[in-house]
């Protein structure tokens, strides 16, 4: 698989409640470049398990990748609100050793 594929196989997972696919696709020393977010494949895992994104609704928008990226755009909904989300994804060997993203309110 690519590693957009890979990316979108986890994507899709994740939005139906299932972390699984994660577990290996993060490098073991996964890097989180999000301010408060953990790093650490094993400490991500558990903290987006308990975050808002977890129990949201997902609606991919767009995916664009390269040979070591991958450029997620979706929109988040959970009761409280809806967010657009960019998550940009470093790969090495077919694992995701960075991440960054950036969030925003959408305004009605």
């Amino acid at each position: 698989m690519t590693i957009k594929q890979l990316t979108l196989h986890a994507f899709q997972e994740f939005a139906n409640g299932n972390l699984a696919p994660l577990r290996p696709l993060l490098h073991e020393n996964f890097v989180e470049h999000s301010p408060g977010n953990p790093s650490g494949r094993d400490a991500f895992i558990e903290f987006i398990a308990k975050a808002p994104v977890a129990g949201a609704k997902l609606e991919l928008h767009r995916v664009i990748a390269d040979d070591t990226h991958v450029v997620v755009h979706y929109l988040m909904t959970t009761p409280e609100s809806t967010q657009s989300v960019v998550d940009i994804w470093r790969f090495e060997n077919n694992q995701i050793v960075e991440h960054w993203d950036v969030v925003q309110p959408v305004v009605d």
